[in-house]
């Protein structure tokens, strides 16, 4: 290993301040994530006119230019030497740009063709992407380097998502109650075209506040955190290093495992406004009351995920939660389907969707906070087999993963919506009965399939508490050889 070996700081307490800073952070991500999953696939296809599938095939084309830039900005990040160290240049540089782009997504311009506005959706969507990508990678990968306990980190990444959901869930709310209320003309506030550009600028405004605030809340950290060796880079060089930290085992299987979950994930969110709506046939005023159901799911998962993470282990609190969580969220609509589900308009209806909401969100928030705590435990073991601190690459694959949320899920919806023979333009109670059976027998297996999915790569990850506990241990005497002018001795430790 030619460079230094940097400090390991172990057991290093954050503050209450620079803790709700760094969380503060993820409500950019929280608004943006939420407005792809709730809101762009029903604007585009039920207000703008694009068939889903159209819609669907545009947020892919905008996903697979992600899938390129992801690793980049990570590398980028890992590797870049400042006065204001490895990722506060980058979060600083994204604020603008991300707030101008989430703007022009909801403001098309008046008289485009279908084309056009297919090609416009992919402009903006790829626009956005990839502003968020410059803040939201850097911004993550701060969370292995701020702390390297093993439930530290899952308390940390608590109020990273914590903050996103609430930062969504108002937006959501203040769309369905202020912006997208009914009027004399739209009977279904939630189609009504109007609200969504004021939407829009609320919602960009929201993001910059948060990017700001968090990178100057956690500028005072930069001190503490690790800084890039100093070394020439090529091209080549960052292509090889890429292609070996991502190659890690472990690493590769939480990843499976969070990219089928993100697309069940996804699915649900994106396709939640259609059963909301027509299968349901709920009013947008009750649509709205579920912000409430998804913010104590929150805060349920902020409460618990640290203790679960403490009682049975990151991997085994995950997997089971996940489980629990897809057989709840699919047991009103299955019930529906076999004629055993209070009939829409009835006052058990509500309640009970209410509370399944409020359980199966919360079992699915808490195992993602601790999967993303389980990538963030790849750090150290990454580092003891290359010899590289590479926070920025793995959670730029974490980031893609999130990103996917809404570009596969918003497909998958797409999907769905057309083997369902789902008509556009609709009006709820006025659908015909067997489409909405058909949406939800499709719906349900898809789902379910795509969590088992999940749990099966997530069983092949091989992190333990105790394991980290060693790489932790094994860096920190590496580098106190490497500072007491031992090398060698450095290195073996590493091998």
């Amino acid at each position: 290993m030619s460079e230094a070996v940097p400090a390991v700081q172990i057991g290093r307490r954050l503050s209450l301040p620079t803790t709700l800073f760094y969380g503060f952070g993820s409500v950019a991500f929280g608004v943006k994530d939420n407005g792809f999953s709730y809101f762009l696939l029903i604007f585009y296809n039920q207000v703008m006119g694009l068939p889903a599938k159209t819609v669907g095939l545009a947020i892919m084309i905008a996903l697979f230019v992600d899938a390129f830039l992801d690793p980049i900005v990570g590398q980028l990040s890992d590797n870049t030497r400042s006065r204001w160290g490895r990722r506060h240049p980058f979060m600083y540089a994204a604020g603008i740009p991300v707030a101008v782009s989430f703007l022009l997504l909801w403001s098309p311009p008046a008289g485009l063709s279908q084309q056009g506005l297919f090609f416009y959706l992919i402009a903006t969507a790829i626009l956005i992407r990839s502003f968020i990508t410059c803040y939201e990678i850097p911004s993550s990968a701060l969370a292995a380097e701020l702390t390297t306990e093993y439930d530290g980190r899952t308390k940390l990444l608590s109020y990273r998502y914590l903050f996103g959901w609430i930062g969504g869930l108002i937006m959501y709310f203040a769309a369905l109650k202020v912006f997208l209320a009914p009027d004399a003309t739209h009977k279904v506030g939630q189609l009504n075209p109007e609200g969504y550009a004021h939407y829009g600028l609320a919602a960009a405004g929201l993001m910059l506040l948060a990017i700001v605030v968090s990178a100057l809340g956690t500028h005072n950290q930069i001190p503490f955190l690790r800084e890039a060796p100093h070394r020439k880079l090529s091209i080549p060089t960052l292509a090889k290093e890429m292609v070996g930290t991502l190659s890690h085992g472990s690493f590769l299987r939480i990843l499976a495992a969070s990219l089928f979950s993100a697309m069940a994930g996804g699915l649900a969110l994106s396709i939640n406004l259609y059963f909301s709506t027509f299968f349901w046939e709920l009013s947008s005023s009750q649509i709205a009351i579920f912000t409430f159901a998804s913010l104590t799911a929150a805060i349920f998962a902020f409460a618990f995920a640290p203790r679960f993470s403490k009682w049975f282990g990151k991997k085994r609190s995950a997997m089971t939660l996940l489980i629990l969580g897809v057989l709840i969220a699919c047991t009103p609509i299955t019930l529906r389907l076999l004629g055993l589900f209070p009939a829409n308009g009835s006052s058990l209806l509500f309640p009970l969707l209410f509370v399944q909401g409020v359980v199966s969100t919360g079992c699915t928030i808490t195992a993602n906070i601790l999967t993303s705590s389980m990538i963030a435990d790849v750090v150290e073991d990454s580092e003891l087999r290359t010899g590289r601190r590479s926070e920025g690459l793995f959670f730029a694959a974490s980031a893609f993963v999130a990103k996917s949320v809404t570009g596969i899920g918003i497909f998958t919806s797409a999907m769905l919506l057309a083997a369902a023979k789902f008509p556009q333009h609709a009006k709820p109670g006025e659908v015909d009965p067997a489409v909405i059976a058909r949406l939800g027998l499709v719906y349900v297996p898809t789902l379910i399939g795509l969590y088992v999915l999940s749990v099966i790569f997530m069983n092949g990850y091989r992190i333990t508490r105790e394991s980290h506990a060693e790489s932790v241990r094994k860096l920190a005497a590496a580098a106190d050889l490497q500072a007491e002018g031992e090398p060698a001795a450095a290195q073996s430790k590493l091998s």
